[in-house]
């Protein structure tokens, strides 16, 4: 069956095409983005028919799935109507409709993770509350519901102004460093954190499976752009002290633990001069700072979740060979069809692996794939970010 807003993967007209006789479990992705599209190539491995949700036709995820369903994941009746075609769900971007979730879940389905997780970590305010109450390290903060309420909170600065919902890659954040800057916070529910002297940060994905099981891969440290506030690249495992590791490793696992739902979850923090490790905030779903797992890593972040959906025993997360990751955003300038510049001298590289999204427009920043290299020198590491960050361009066809 097909219609303007449903794929059915199994109507390919490939008359050989016989999978569907062997589908045991149906599973759905609320979102489909490059995260979704990852997770769907993980798919691949496993006897699960998929179905997506999402706005756009033409998103990263749309011809992987099984089914496509095109619908709004922020209404309540496409979501919860999507919700009723499987035995499981999951997320590829928090901005969701919970109270959907928290119907579906009251009415058998398996959503992963727990609407009720879902739900603290979208709203910054609550994700800070909520690591108060747990007894969390995190830096100091205090709430603001408008604007003019910024300078009452001068003795504060320097601080980071987060918009409560709705900020993402970056976005609905703001560096108040002096009473000057009041003027660009938010004038809406947010978080004032006073700001962290960090000397590095960290990212943990953590694994919970059905069972309460738990694994985490190693730490990934983040390198961000400073201009765009994206993830510039990366390197995992983290070159850190044993006892800053240590810290990191229990602090993510409490975190996550108090949750008390299965899912993948990524932690990210700041590690200070001290060696002092504070949460930063954490992702309720697989994470650009896991993409590298893909191939450097035993067991995928995108294989482990699909482990925790389906009930499988988790996977092994340890590090095949140390990896970095270079984010391919959209070179500024430039708006329109994407052409990828160079693109055949990072291929060329050894042990370098690309990962484009699909994406057919670019735009300034925008994220349009990554790539990973994989080495035991860190400094080669290092040398090939670096490199393929100056060689590959993502620009428009008409600029």
């Amino acid at each position: 069956m097909r219609s303007n807003s449903i794929r059915d993967g199994n109507k390919s007209g490939n008359k050989n095409c016989n999978f569907a006789k062997n589908i045991s479990m149906k599973a759905g992705i609320l979102g489909g983005g490059q995260l979704g599209r990852m997770l769907l190539q993980a798919a691949a491995n496993y006897t699960v028919e998929t179905y997506v949700l999402e706005n756009d036709p033409h998103c990263p995820a749309a011809h992987l799935c099984h089914h496509f369903i095109q619908g709004d994941i922020t209404s309540f009746d496409d979501v919860y109507a999507f919700g009723k075609k499987v035995d499981v769900l999951t997320i590829e971007i928090e901005n969701v409709n919970i109270e959907a979730l928290e119907k579906l879940e009251a009415e058998g389905v398996k959503v992963i993770p727990k609407p009720s997780a879902i739900k603290i970590i979208k709203n910054k305010i609550k994700q800070k509350g909520f690591y108060q109450v747990n007894e969390i390290p995190t830096s100091d903060f205090v709430v603001t519901h408008t604007k003019e309420s910024l300078p009452h909170h001068h003795a504060f600065l320097p601080a980071v102004h987060k918009l409560g919902e709705g900020g993402y890659d970056g976005k609905g954040v703001q560096i108040i460093r002096t009473k000057d800057d009041f003027e660009k916070g938010f004038d809406a529910p947010s978080v004032l954190e006073k700001m962290v002297a960090i000397d590095k940060e960290l990212a943990m994905i953590v694994a919970i499976a059905q069972d309460g099981t738990a694994t985490l891969y190693p730490p990934a440290e983040m390198i961000f752009d400073p201009v765009l506030n994206l993830l510039d690249y990366q390197i995992s495992p983290a070159i850190i002290p044993e006892k800053v590791s240590w810290k990191a490793e229990a602090i993510a696992l409490k975190l996550v633990k108090a949750f008390n739902s299965p899912g993948l979850f990524a932690v990210e923090l700041f590690v200070t001069k001290d060696e002092e490790v504070f949460v930063n905030e954490t992702a309720p779903r697989v994470h650009n700072s896991g993409h590298h797992s893909i191939e450097a890593n035993y067991s995928s972040q995108y294989d482990m979740l699909w482990r925790i959906m389906l009930n499988y025993p988790l996977g092994n997360p340890d590090a095949i060979l140390p990896s970095a990751i270079v984010n391919i955003l959209g070179a500024e300038g430039h708006s329109g069809d994407a052409v990828y510049t160079n693109l055949d001298d990072v291929l060329s590289m050894d042990n370098v692996f690309v990962h484009l999204y699909g994406k057919k427009q670019t735009k300034p920043g925008r994220k349009m794939g990554h790539v990973t290299i994989m080495h035991t020198d860190y400094q080669d590491l290092r040398y090939k970010a670096n490199k393929i960050k100056h060689t590959l361009k993502v620009e428009a066809k008409n600029n």
